[in-house]
């Protein structure tokens, strides 16, 4: 897929996860969670050609910019969508699948300082509200919905509602929408 057509798939997934988007134009020059995405993609690619300081250097660069931080190692699938995106924390061995969502204030963080594999992968179609911390190298099924402000430490399978201190999966009703769970009262803290 070409550059162009992937910033088309950005605006687009911005435009469908955001119902405050009104156009591409406004989301492509306003939306610091998209820069930080795009910023990433480049850091990423300086990162995987072993220029390390350099892809540093750029991402501390887009962090002090928009307020995301994404270390250049981390693995980011298509349409990923931060939004307001302020606080936001992905560490370098994440790893995040296709069609995901960030709230503000969300930690894809390491529990410890060993080397390896220390922080989350993330299935395809997971939202994560705002506030939440998901830590360790655990795996977040496909599909699951982690509830602002939950602490996540262990493995949830697809489907799962994950919400409270420390987060605890819970099965997901059929027909039930991800983002209509992120603001419902009862996944709230």
């Amino acid at each position: 897929m070409g550059a162009w057509a992937r910033i088309r798939e950005d605006l687009a997934a911005a435009k469908l996860r955001d119902p405050a988007a009104r156009s591409a134009v406004e989301i492509a020059l306003l939306y610091p969670g998209l820069h930080a995405i795009w910023a990433h993609r480049c850091t990423h690619w300086l990162w995987t050609h072993r220029l390390r300081l350099l892809a540093r250097a750029g991402s501390q660069l887009s962090r002090w910019l928009t307020g995301v931080e994404i270390h250049p190692g981390a693995v980011i699938g298509r349409r990923f969508f931060i939004d307001h995106g302020m606080g936001v924390v992905i560490g370098e061995t994440a790893e995040v699948g296709d069609d995901v969502m960030l709230y503000h204030g969300v930690t894809l963080g390491g529990r410890t300082r060993d080397g390896g594999k220390r922080h989350p992968t993330i299935g395809d179609g997971v939202a994560i509200g705002a506030g939440a911390k998901v830590l360790g190298p655990i795996t977040i099924g496909a599909g699951s919905v982690i509830g602002a402000n939950a602490v996540v430490t262990k493995d949830a399978p697809a489907d799962s509602i994950l919400v409270g201190v420390p987060a605890k999966p819970r099965a997901r009703r059929e027909g039930i929408d991800t983002r209509a769970l992120l603001t419902a009262p009862e996944y709230f803290i």
